[in-house]
């Protein structure tokens, strides 16, 4: 099917075979252009060595076509970029809660995060931050997806987590006796400092930082800071000094103010966000992360899995006041990315959380865009991601439908497509 190109498409173009072989021609009936949020007719994307030569839609000029090119036809569907997940934990896995994680040896985690990566693939998000990982395990796998060797999204990685001493990102379920802590631990501007460079020595792209408690930690309350602003402020600089994008793991007020005026970029949980903290959210552009479909999960399934039921209460407490935030910051405007925590709830279901953002308060092709458009701004890479456009990376995921007017049809994807190459 080229339907509006016809047997003219089909002969288009004089490259020579060799040059064809890396050629890949996607066609469909529609193209959503997250950026407009219109609908366009009859897409034809060409894909030249992984990336967008040309996108043409019907009433456009024929593209330059090698004959022999390799041709994906998605028949009715629609094609929109590939989605963009912004706060996933690939070795994570929610089936071992608590301490039941510790039957395993340690490489355990990184081997069943390569199957994670793949069903993460599958879903249709073909690019993922992974937002903290022991042994720099995202960073592994971040080299065995380049390499081939396995399948999975394009990773951006985080390495460790930087945090405080007895915080949420330390170690914080064993005794004395084990003298475990997260080597990314610092109490000082200047050792936190250190920390970033040592993150990105050994292959972060972010940095990701806990400001407050959290929910999945011992001895934390997810409302109470963690960090002091001067703290964060030392992170975020050292970070951009070295052209680096900020994150933080943020549920209540105060760490999220403090760390927005530190100058993080993304603020992820955001649960216990006050009126002030969007507004100032808003005014520094910072991107806020809401993670509102995990809370479904673990409260369903957490004790079966083994959450301990500390954890579990605190995830009640702060599920039903983060939704009702998120509507808040919807509603004022705020700027907004996708971010699941993905490892909370099972790898591959990450396009669960559109119909949740929805439901409290984001139209439809704003959810949207939080993983595409809005997702490619926050990491600094429009150039490479979010947005089915000339130069961009052949990353696009195709559905049966309109996903404006429903996305659910986001959880169920028809084909996947990574730099030209279908997922299979």
């Amino acid at each position: 099917m080229l339907r509006y190109w016809g047997a003219a498409l089909l002969a288009a173009g004089t490259a020579t075979p060799a040059a064809a072989d890396t050629v890949v021609v996607v066609t469909a009936r529609h193209l959503l252009d997250v950026e407009s949020g219109r609908t366009l007719e009859d897409p034809v994307v060409v894909v030249t060595d992984g990336r967008i030569a040309s996108v043409v839609t019907r009433g456009g000029a024929r593209p330059d076509i090698p004959a022999n090119a390799r041709r994906i036809d998605l028949g009715e569907a629609t094609i929109l970029p590939g989605l963009i997940d912004m706060h996933v934990h690939l070795t994570s896995n929610p089936k071992y809660g608590g301490y039941t994680g510790l039957q395993f040896t340690d490489s355990f985690w990184i081997a069943q995060g390569a199957g994670n990566a793949g069903r993460t693939l599958r879903a249709g998000f073909t690019t993922v931050r992974n937002v903290g990982s022991d042994g720099y395990a995202d960073v592994g796998l971040k080299q065995a997806i380049e390499e081939g060797w396995i399948e999975g999204p394009r990773i951006v990685p985080a390495a460790y987590a930087l945090g405080a001493t007895g915080g949420h990102c330390d170690e914080t379920f064993l005794p004395p006796s084990f003298a475990r802590t997260s080597p990314a631990m610092g109490d000082s501007p200047d050792e936190l400092r250190k920390r970033v460079r040592e993150q990105r020595k050994y292959g972060a792209e972010v940095i990701k930082v806990c400001a407050t408690g959290g929910v999945f930690s011992r001895n934390t309350a997810p409302g109470v800071q963690q960090l002091r602003e001067e703290e964060l402020r030392a992170i975020a600089e050292e970070a951009h000094f070295w052209k680096l994008k900020t994150a933080a793991h943020a549920h209540g007020a105060d760490g999220i103010k403090a760390a927005i005026r530190a100058g993080i970029d993304t603020i992820e949980h955001v649960s216990f966000i006050d009126a002030e903290g969007i507004a100032l959210a808003k005014a520094r552009g910072a991107w806020l992360g809401f993670d509102v479909y995990n809370t479904e999960y673990t409260l369903a399934e957490g004790a079966k899995n083994g959450v301990l039921p500390e954890n579990i209460a605190k995830e009640r407490a702060v599920g039903t006041l983060q939704r009702e935030n998120f509507r808040a910051a919807a509603r004022a405007g705020a700027r907004m990315i996708y971010s699941t925590d993905a490892g909370i709830y099972p790898h591959g279901d990450n396009g669960r959380q559109f119909a949740v953002m929805v439901r409290f308060g984001l139209a439809p092709i704003d959810a949207i865009r939080s993983a595409t458009s809005n997702a490619a701004q926050a990491l600094g890479r429009t150039g490479d991601v979010g947005a089915i456009q000339v130069g961009r990376y052949g990353d696009i995921v195709a559905v049966e439908g309109d996903p404006t007017r429903d996305v659910t049809l986001l959880e169920r994807p028809v084909a996947v497509i990574k730099g030209g190459e279908r997922v299979r």
